[in-house]
């Protein structure tokens, strides 16, 4: 995923595991300390925090050492975060990441270059089935306005678990309801054209028609009543899924009031990966990875045999005796085992059970 990053010019960049909490909470809002794990940095006194998020983290690099680089700015980068389990428990997960951040580039331009992006990633890390779920996080948004800040919580959670019978407005629950295909779409921006989302629907809507023009179609569905995250998004968003994993592979969005809070007023929108979710994903579609050669030599000559194995590319180690190299190569999981003397492999694919 990374390469195919660079392909398309996102340079890769590297982010602290900890970071201040006040840098967190300027990018997150305030955060909960049930959510994160804090520490007190002895030198300063300054309160620090294992990241649950690494965009703050890219708006800080943007505001701060990026400041005169010319945008568009394009960065990718690589990572674990932090977050709490859902439920009563509230553990701790650590979820391996990689993802970009686009700042410089205002929708609708922007929006299709990450979706592109996203497809063309998970792609080519060996996923062909896979639904981008695309809606606008400006429509619910629009709804909810004139509501309390009690009501809107209460009707935006209702909306996250599609609960209709506790969506006692029309317009709401019909929004709820409308996910799929152009058609759901066209219904959609239809039903909002005389509201405060009228255009956010239409916006949704050219979107999905460029992304269908660039190809993505058999990929693509549109869902006017997506809340996840809405606070923290303002405009595009989507969420990427697949056979095998209940959870979304992917996630992302436009996020233009971000930047402007750390000083450096520019549209910007990002998506993230997590990789155990596509590992799940890719388990489930069985695909495999090619098995790379490693190679336990021993006997007279086995380091001589090792170097030269080295100096092709492949990865060598030696053992003292036969025994101690297939012990080692199953327990280590290298995959041939050489008799340096002779040069006979004697095993192959060890680890994946063959002899």
């Amino acid at each position: 995923m990374l390469d195919r990053f660079s392909l398309h010019g996102y340079g890769l960049v590297t982010l602290p595991a900890f970071e201040l909490a006040e840098v967190l909470e300027r990018g997150l809002g305030m955060l909960d300390p049930r959510d994160v794990l804090r520490f007190v940095e002895p030198e300063s006194g300054e309160v620090a925090a294992l990241r649950p998020d690494m965009t703050p983290q890219i708006a800080r690099m943007i505001a701060t050492r990026l400041r005169d680089r010319p945008p568009p700015l394009r960065l990718a980068y690589e990572g674990t975060v932090l977050r709490r389990r859902s439920g009563r428990a509230r553990k701790h997960r650590q979820i391996p990441q990689v993802g970009v951040e686009l700042a410089g580039v205002p929708g609708p331009d922007g929006d299709l270059e990450l979706l592109v992006l996203a497809a063309e990633s998970l792609q080519a890390a060996g996923l062909q089935r896979f639904t981008l779920d695309v809606g606008d996080a400006a429509i619910v948004r629009a709804l909810l306005a004139s509501h309390p800040p009690a009501e809107q919580a209460r009707l935006s959670d209702a909306m996250t678990r599609k609960a209709d019978a506790e969506i006692d407005e029309p317009t709401l629950r019909a929004v709820a309801a409308m996910q799929g295909g152009r058609d759901a779409l066209l219904e959609g921006t239809r039903l909002l054209a005389s509201t405060p989302a009228g255009d956010p629907a239409r916006r949704l809507l050219a979107l999905f028609d460029a992304a269908l023009e660039r190809g993505l179609g058999p990929h693509l569905v549109a869902d006017l009543g997506e809340v996840r995250g809405f606070a923290y998004y303002t405009g595009a968003i989507f969420h990427a899924y697949a056979p095998g994993t209940g959870d979304a592979l992917a996630s992302g969005g436009r996020y233009d009031e971000l930047l402007s809070r750390f000083g450096c007023p520019m549209p910007a929108a990002g998506f993230a990966v997590d990789l155990d979710r596509v590992a799940e994903a890719l388990h489930a579609a069985g695909v495999t990875e090619p098995v790379v050669m490693r190679v336990v030599a021993f006997g007279p000559g086995a380091e001589a045999r090792a170097a030269e194995l080295r100096a092709r590319g492949v990865a060598a180690v030696t053992a003292p005796a036969r025994a101690a190299a297939f012990d080692w190569a199953r327990a280590w999981g290298f995959t041939h085992v050489l008799e340096a003397a002779s040069g006979a492999t004697i095993a192959a694919h060890l680890s994946e059970g063959g002899t």
